[in-house]
């Protein structure tokens, strides 16, 4: 039995089994690392808008008939009021704040990012079965790094700048974490 040869093939069939889940988890990862900077699964506007109030606190008729003037594409779901002078209606994908006094209002749309959204739910285990599958996945990706280390034989293999590379590969971890833990 050619140990080698098993382990190009396992290599090889573990990188194709696991080259959309490998995609999915470095692309949200990478939207998920800069969660600071943006909202990595949904896009969000703001616009201002003035509104003719006739009352301060408007019935929900009125309240729905105000939502034509700030967009005709504005759904409805609910309103209140936060404290004097405030109004907060939900509508479906946002909410619009209006200032009763003034009219002036401010309506806040969230759409889901395409590819991204359903790539970071993934990341964020939606549930028990998706977990079983991770940890699969986990392991693969394990089985990959290790296999990998025995593809290439001789001075540049794990024998030689292999191993050099490799080291370097754990070395960089731990530095990060004396450094900056």
């Amino acid at each position: 039995m050619n140990w080698y040869k098993w382990n190009r093939i396992i290599h090889r069939d573990l990188g194709y089994i696991f080259f959309g889940m490998t995609i999915i988890y470095a692309l949200s990862g990478i939207a998920l690392n800069h969660i600071k900077h943006w909202n990595p699964s949904y896009s969000i506007t703001q616009q201002e808008v003035d509104l003719t109030l006739t009352q301060q606190r408007p019935s929900k008729d009125e309240v729905k008939a105000l939502l034509k003037q700030a967009g005709d594409d504005l759904v409805y779901k609910k309103h209140f009021y936060p404290k004097p002078g405030l109004m907060k209606i939900f509508v479906e994908g946002g909410s619009v704040m209006v200032n009763t006094a003034t009219g002036r209002a401010m309506v806040e749309l969230l759409r889901r990012r395409p590819v991204l959204f359903e790539a970071n739910f993934l990341h964020y285990n939606p549930g028990k079965w998706w977990t079983w599958f991770s940890d699969l996945f986990a392991l693969g990706l394990m089985l990959l790094a290790i296999s990998g280390l025995f593809i290439i034989k001789g001075k540049k293999g794990i024998k030689g700048r292999g191993a050099w590379l490799a080291g370097l590969g754990l070395l960089i971890p731990l530095i990060f974490l004396l450094l900056f833990r």
